[in-house]
């Protein structure tokens, strides 16, 4: 049997993050995850760059079932403090749009600073171990893994969620969770594509590969961003943002040209006595198999002086209020984020210790906090993290 401090399940960003600030307090720490790599993906986030932070940070940021529970993780660990942090090993980095913070090199170079102060602060990261039992007695917590047993005072629980089985997701955190009598809420993948009713799947497949810039909302949220359109659906930043927002059955209203009012433009055109057809208009302001998909071709031949008032009126509205059911989401397969997970309720904003179990600790995706996209959830992770390391 293994003794140590402090156990921590998962070697992720805030399995990782965790390790660093428990070990920097003279703890004795063990990080153990059953990938065959750490970070896993840390590596593949942000198309191989890592958008690790986001300039703008705020609660309004993040869903859960108790919006205030992340507040004071965010204040204490802010991303001015990640950034210092990336400073120190002087890692280029640049924004895109919304303050989103990318590397300018590989999303390697974040990995290989978290193992360079995890072994600073003298952690030990044990891979290729799953976890097959936990129990609690005492004050202490064994487990029995297939690489030899343990013991720990502190067990920290970073096993993030379900997204992406293939870099080999599972649901162990939850479990334990359970097994220790916590409450979890309903799971969904959030940050992930719909896809579309036949019908519709019909109808728009054949605009795969174009992207719109557009205002995606339903009566809860709105978003400002690419829409693209996908062989199987509809994904870009504004349906993945909505998608942690949306419910089985509710539609999705699209603004498909939020930058003009097309009923205002077409309709001083034809003052102007503009006589093009429809479709050479419309195609000033949008691709030209969208419009075909939209509007019928005998309505898109005729001038736009033949049109009425009415006639404007609803072309407009195709474009401006298209209003869409998704049969589904890709799931979890291509999911960026899982929502739900471990009860905030449960859990102590301050230490993100098990307010039941004591020396129990949930930090990371494996809690109910969903962040946008755009750094928001590896915010999360090591605002999260931080906080637990102080006191695990």
């Amino acid at each position: 049997m293994f003794d140590t401090d402090v156990i921590i399940i998962g070697a992720g960003a805030s399995g990782l993050m965790c390790a660093i600030e428990a070990g920097k307090r003279g703890r004795k720490v063990l990080v153990l995850d059953h990938a065959n790599k750490a970070g896993k993906k840390i590596l593949m986030s942000g198309g191989g760059r890592c958008n690790f932070t986001n300039y703008s940070i705020e609660p309004s940021n993040y869903i859960s079932h108790n919006p205030h529970f992340c507040k004071s993780a965010l204040s204490r660990y802010t991303q001015w403090d990640f950034l210092a942090l990336i400073g120190r090993y002087q890692i280029p980095f640049h924004e895109r749009d919304h303050g989103q913070l990318f590397c300018n090199e590989s999303a390697r170079e974040i990995l290989e600073l978290l193992l360079a102060e995890c072994r600073k602060a003298g952690v030990v990261v044990q891979l290729n171990t799953c976890i097959d039992s936990v129990e609690r007695s005492a004050d202490r917590f064994h487990l029995k893994t297939g690489n030899g047993n343990f013991s720990c005072q502190s067990l920290v629980v970073a096993t993030g969620g379900l997204s992406i089985p293939k870099m080999g997701a599972t649901p162990l955190g939850y479990k334990i969770a359970e097994q220790f009598g916590i409450n979890v809420l309903p799971t969904c993948a959030g940050l992930v594509p719909f896809t579309l009713q036949p019908e519709d799947k019909e109808k728009f497949s054949a605009l795969s590969g174009i992207a719109v810039p557009c205002v995606v909302s339903n009566n809860r949220q709105s978003f400002t961003e690419n829409v693209l359109f996908t062989h199987r659906g509809l994904s870009g930043p504004a349906i993945l943002q909505i998608s942690s927002y949306w419910h089985a059955g509710e539609e999705v209203v699209i603004n498909l040209l939020p930058q003009v009012n097309l009923e205002t433009e077409l309709k001083s055109k034809r003052q102007q006595k503009i006589k093009n057809k429809l479709k050479t208009i419309l195609e000033g302001y949008l691709p030209k198999r969208l419009i075909s998909s939209f509007l019928p071709e005998d309505l898109l031949e005729r001038s736009l002086q033949d049109l009425s008032d009415k006639q404007v009126q609803r072309v407009a509205d195709q474009f401006h209020n298209w209003t869409i059911k998704p049969n589904g989401t890709e799931g979890y397969r291509t999911a960026e984020v899982t929502s739900g997970g471990v009860d905030c309720d449960a859990v102590s904003s301050k230490t993100m210790e098990s307010k039941q179990v004591p020396g129990l600790y949930f930090v990371g995706e494996v809690l109910d906090v969903t962040g946008w996209l755009g750094g928001y959830n590896f915010q999360w992770a090591w605002s999260s993290a931080w906080c637990a390391g102080q006191y695990c």
